[in-house]
């Protein structure tokens, strides 16, 4: 399975290192996935890979749903 965000679609991004005497070589950055379990509308529970950034939104998003 491929290094990619399943609900935002974040994947890797590339770029180059530079050194001190300014070599550059090829490098890739790639997101902070984490593996989150969600239970669907049938009551089944299924792994996801989620990028960290979103969970955080996610959560604040849940947070201001509650207040509001």
């Amino acid at each position: 399975m491929s290094r990619r965000c399943q609900v935002t679609g974040k994947g890797p991004l590339t770029g180059n290192n530079v050194s001190h005497a300014n070599n550059k070589t090829k490098r890739r950055q790639l997101p902070n996935l984490r593996i989150v379990r969600i239970t669907l509308e049938d009551g089944t529970k299924k792994k996801i890979k989620v990028a960290a950034s979103t969970l955080r939104t996610m959560k604040k998003k849940a947070a201001q749903a509650e207040i509001a």
